[in-house]
């Protein structure tokens, strides 16, 4: 059991939209990301998840209106509701959500990550 320190594992990379795992709590992952730019309008079947912004503010689209998550502030999005994650400037995620979670839910692209790595 061991701390984990996020400026420290948001340091280990620069890309966007590709997430890391940082942890695990029963069956869940808890993933870093960073993100900039828009992402990709989709929804999970399956799954419910949650955004926590470390730093920046996410901007997160729903079909009928556009919630705005700031540092220190989280979001669930509930499994079934479409949604496209946007961010104006850099922003740091932390994302928890079933191992079984891809990434862009029901769509598959370039930005789906189906192999993820561990930081």
């Amino acid at each position: 059991m061991n701390t984990v320190n996020l400026k420290e594992k948001f340091s280990l990379f620069s890309d966007h939209w590709k997430p890391r795992i940082i942890g695990e709590v029963n069956d869940c992952y808890l993933k870093a990301v960073k993100v900039k730019g828009d992402f990709v309008w989709h929804h999970h079947e399956n799954e419910d998840e949650l955004f926590l912004v470390v730093k920046g503010t996410l901007r997160m689209k729903f079909r009928d209106h556009e919630a705005v998550i700031k540092e220190g502030e989280f979001i669930i999005v509930p499994r079934g509701v479409e949604h496209c994650p946007v961010a104006d400037e850099e922003t740091h995620i932390v994302l928890i959500e079933p191992k079984s979670t891809l990434n862009t839910g029901n769509v598959t692209n370039e930005r789906t990550v189906a192999e993820l790595e561990r930081i």
